[in-house]
């Protein structure tokens, strides 16, 4: 068997392994279909979003062939630039996906829908795009013979586990604020999940719903909505302090720590989901360590500050704590054994900050310029 020399190290080495003597020739995880030596076909829902960008990108790199689809009509040639076709859907409309490619779909990377922290709050919205979303890709996926999907899961479902020192488990029973703007999201997210464990059961559908907290990387979009209102991330709002050197505040208990995945970390995951012959199930997605709140703002200081005035920074002991969470990982990083987190926190920082003076997704979502208030 050859391989092209397009495909990654990383497949090639699979591939030697495969062939050892004694060893059964597995290709069924390799980026490409045996049959016919192409490419396989991942479609990724979402692709013009904050993390479905990155994913096709990354798989692209990886080696599939990468369909993109997303709710916007035009892409600005970001996609075509890169190699890869791009389809504009809405998911709402089971007709939409009529125009996308039927044959040969391998796995679907489902990261299309709207979110709470995005846009002014719609519950009907949040409840059409996720639930009724998630059911129309599941229908389409069925009527071309895909049976391999991986989604966003929201770590509300285990929100009683939060901010108390529990370690979050993988697979206690979802549940769902009943209060806030998260309550419909994750009631919206939950049912979502619901009808994948059905397509599961009834039609043999691999699913993996990873369940993570922020997945951390830059936008040139600052802003989110929190509590119903437009205002800016926290963690940007303290790299734009840094970078005026202003003082710094550490609210509460500075050691509370909480999970901070990096998105290029976070694309290995859902490749490494895309490429494992395990039925799926929910997944926690974290990195098997957490970081402080005085690490958090140490690290931004020393990145973003000019390093002749760094920020000040001012302890603050008798103001509310940080938020604090932390996965359990057991199972992830069983399922998964390839899949370790290689950015260190202040790897994070440095690639952030590198991103945001390169701008290397201006072509899809425009600059910091285009989002000033």
């Amino acid at each position: 068997m050859l391989v092209s020399s397009r495909h990654d190290n990383a497949a090639v080495q699979k591939l030697m392994l495969c062939l050892r003597p004694g060893n059964t020739v597995l290709t069924e995880n390799l980026p490409f279909n045996n049959n016919n030596n192409m490419k396989q076909k991942i479609v990724v829902f979402g692709a013009t979003g904050n993390l479905g960008a990155y994913i096709a990108v990354h798989l692209n790199e990886q080696g599939y062939e990468v369909i993109a689809v997303g709710h916007r009509k035009s892409d600005n040639n970001f996609f075509k630039d890169r190699g890869m076709s791009y389809y504009s859907v809405d998911i709402e409309d089971p007709k939409a996906f009529e125009i996308l490619p039927k044959g040969d779909i391998y796995a679907v990377a489902h990261f299309a829908s709207s979110l709470p922290s995005r846009y002014a709050f719609d519950p009907i919205d949040l409840f059409e795009s996720i639930t009724i979303g998630t059911l129309n890709v599941l229908n389409w996926m069925k009527s071309v013979g895909c049976k391999k999907i991986v989604f966003p899961q929201t770590p509300s479902d285990m929100a009683k586990f939060h901010n108390n020192g529990s370690i979050i488990p993988c697979d206690a029973p979802r549940h769902f604020p009943l209060t806030g703007d998260h309550a419909i999201y994750t009631i919206a997210k939950n049912a979502a999940v619901d009808l994948m464990e059905h397509y599961q059961a009834e039609f043999g559908f691999q699913f993996f719903a990873l369940r993570f907290f922020t997945i951390y990387q830059y936008h040139p979009n600052a802003y989110h909505y929190a509590d119903f209102k437009r205002r800016m991330m926290p963690f940007r709002m303290l790299m734009d302090r840094a970078s005026k050197s202003l003082p710094i505040e550490i609210w509460g208990d500075c050691k509370k720590a909480k999970e901070m995945v990096y998105v290029k970390d976070f694309v290995r995951l859902v490749q490494a989901c895309i490429e494992s012959d395990k039925p799926g199930g929910c997944y926690n997605c974290g990195n098997g360590w957490q970081v402080s709140l005085e690490e958090q703002i140490k690290g931004i200081i020393e990145v973003f500050s000019p390093k002749d005035h760094p920020s000040p920074i001012v302890y603050c002991p008798e103001k509310p704590d940080p938020l604090q969470n932390a996965f359990d990982m057991t199972k992830t990083f069983a399922d998964f054994p390839t899949y370790r987190p290689k950015y260190s926190y202040m790897d994070q920082l440095r690639d952030f900050k590198h991103e945001m003076d390169t701008e290397p997704m201006a072509q899809l979502w425009g600059t910091k310029e285009d989002y000033k208030e």
